[in-house]
C-alpha cells in the first residue's frame, strides 16, 4: 500500500470516529439544552406576569401564548417576540395585559448586542441597584406607538428613555414591540372566538 492510500485510510477512519462522537454528544446535550431553555421561559413568563397563580399555554401558528391565571381570570398574557438588532436577533419574553394595551413586564431572553453599551438592554451594571432599569420602564406604558428620548427623563404612556451611546439597541428593542404586539394580538383574539 503506498503512502498516500494510508493517509486516505487513517483519515477516513479519524473522521467517522470524530464525526459519530461529535453526533452522539450532540444528541446527548441537545435534551439538557432544551430542558435549560423550557426553564429559562417558565421563568420569564413569572417575571413577566407577576400576578398569576397558574399559567396555561395556547399556541398558534406563529405564537406560543402563556395566559396567566388568578382566581380563575386571565390576568395578563404572554408571548416571544423578536426582532432585529445592532448586531444579531434579540429575543424578548413580553407580558401584557388580557386585552393587549399595556404591558406588564419584559424581559432579554436572547441579545448579543455591543459588549457594555446595547447589552444594557437587559443589564447595565452601572446603576447599582436599578440593574435592569431599561426593560423595567416598559411596565405599565402603553402599547402601541413607543417612542425613545435620548438624555432626558421619558414623560407620558408611551415614551421610553434610550440607553445614552446605544441607541440602536434601545430603538431595536422599540421597534420589535411595536411591530410583534399588535401582530400578537391578533393571533390571540383568532384563538379566542
Amino acid at each position: 500500500m503506498n503512502t498516500s492510500v494510508k493517509m486516505i485510510l487513517v483519515l477516513t477512519i479519524i473522521s467517522t470516529l470524530s464525526g459519530g462522537l461529535l453526533s452522539y454528544w450532540d444528541a446527548y446535550t441537545s435534551k439538557k439544552i432544551d430542558e435549560y431553555r423550557q426553564q429559562e421561559i417558565q421563568q420569564a413568563v413569572k417575571e413577566v406576569l407577576p400576578h398569576t397563580d397558574e399559567e396555561k399555554i395556547r399556541e398558534t401558528g406563529d405564537f406560543t401564548f402563556y395566559v396567566g391565571y388568578k382566581n380563575g381570570d386571565i390576568t395578563g398574557v404572554a408571548f416571544v417576540a423578536e426582532g432585529g438588532g445592532f448586531q444579531d436577533i434579540i429575543s424578548l419574553m413580553v407580558g401584557v395585559t388580557p386585552d393587549f394595551s399595556t404591558f406588564t413586564g419584559l424581559t432579554v431572553l436572547s441579545q448579543k448586542e455591543t459588549p457594555g453599551l446595547g447589552t444594557k438592554i437587559a443589564y447595565d451594571p452601572s446603576r447599582e441597584g436599578c440593574e435592569t432599569w431599561f426593560i423595567d420602564q416598559f411596565q405599565g406604558k402603553k402599547t402601541g406607538n413607543l417612542t425613545y428620548v435620548k438624555n432626558q427623563k421619558a414623560n407620558g404612556d408611551s415614551e421610553i428613555e434610550a440607553i445614552t451611546g446605544a441607541t440602536i439597541s434601545s430603538n431595536a428593542v422599540i421597534t420589535i414591540l411595536n411591530e410583534n404586539v399588535p401582530t400578537a394580538k391578533s393571533a390571540f383574539e383568532s384563538i379566542n372566538q
